[in-house]
């Protein structure tokens, strides 16, 4: 089931009742807005004087939503989730724990493949020559061991923003877009994970001490590019650089965006389910591959 995304910019009393999340504003509590708790997915508290019930807390928090908290400069900051959403989540721990070094390798160099492959996908539907990562996706060993992941992000920044574009956190524009919109994908990653009984701090490649959610990190690697076209459109296309109220939205719906696996077509926020599940099988020794889908 698709999910809803809910963005507050602005200063919201959140409350539960009956189920429901009820929205309102101190100068109308009487005009109030619902939406059922089981029918959202992410929220985005951007506002610092929006307040939020400890009730609603738990209800968001017992149907897995990831909650996401900005800090005073309206950028993200921090998450809420569920310590408890999946029935077998213990023995999924467990298995995750021990998963061996060719294990962890063998699935770092799937999810660099994905990841190469569709960067070269949106090159090619952008009219960029995806072809120059060919050589990248087709020549990926274990682990990674001659960081073609690298090597491919040279070119492909190259080719989706221009040669003088440097993807840098504390770069200059589009680098803010991109900031936001992975760190929105990264809380639907972790959503995710949890809810097939992952835990997100158990990484496979990334490994930074002070990083809380490093598998995130790792699954999240082949989605990046559904963040990229947005912000191609955004920056290339219609000259935006500045995080406005309106391009959060728009990289909000990254989670909507339509992702198509072998046979079928699902959203994104859908699509993560299958990827997490599949990766959850890989730990388990149930399956070989984790299932990404393929940017068209």
């Amino acid at each position: 089931m698709l999910k809803r995304a809910l963005f507050f910019s602005t200063p919201f009393c959140l409350s539960l009742r009956d189920g429901q999340m009820i929205i309102h504003t101190k100068e109308a509590p009487d005009e109030r807005r619902s939406v059922p708790i089981e029918d959202i997915g992410v929220v985005v508290l951007e506002h610092q004087q929006t307040t939020v019930t400890l009730p609603l807390l738990n209800a968001l928090s017992d149907h897995n939503v990831a909650v996401v908290f900005c800090d005073g400069s309206r950028m993200p900051n921090a998450m809420l989730l569920n310590l408890d959403s999946n029935r077998t989540q213990g023995e999924n721990y467990r298995a995750q724990a021990e998963a061996g070094e060719p294990l962890k390798k063998g699935l770092w160099r799937q999810i660099v493949e994905a990841k190469i492959r569709n960067q070269a996908a949106l090159l090619h539907k952008l009219g960029r020559d995806g072809d120059r990562l060919k050589p990248c996706y087709t020549n990926v060993r274990s682990g990674d061991a001659d960081n073609r992941e690298g090597v491919a992000a040279k070119i492909y920044w190259s080719e989706l923003f221009g040669p003088e574009f440097v993807r840098r956190r504390e770069g200059g524009a589009p680098n803010g877009l991109l900031n936001y919109g992975y760190t929105i994908l990264r809380a639907a990653v972790a959503r995710s994970l949890m809810g097939s009984g992952l835990l997100p701090a158990f990484g496979i490649f990334h490994r930074n001490r002070y990083n809380a959610f490093p598998l995130a990190d790792d699954v999240m690697e082949p989605y990046r590019p559904y963040v990229d076209e947005i912000v191609h459109r955004l920056h290339v296309v219609e000259g935006c650089s500045e995080l406005t109220r309106e391009v959060k939205g728009e990289l909000l719906r990254v989670l909507f965006a339509d992702t198509r696996f072998a046979r079928v077509q699902r959203p994104l926020d859908v699509g993560l389910t299958v990827t997490t599940a599949s990766l959850a099988g890989c730990f388990a020794g149930d399956r070989k591959r984790i299932v990404y889908p393929l940017l068209e």
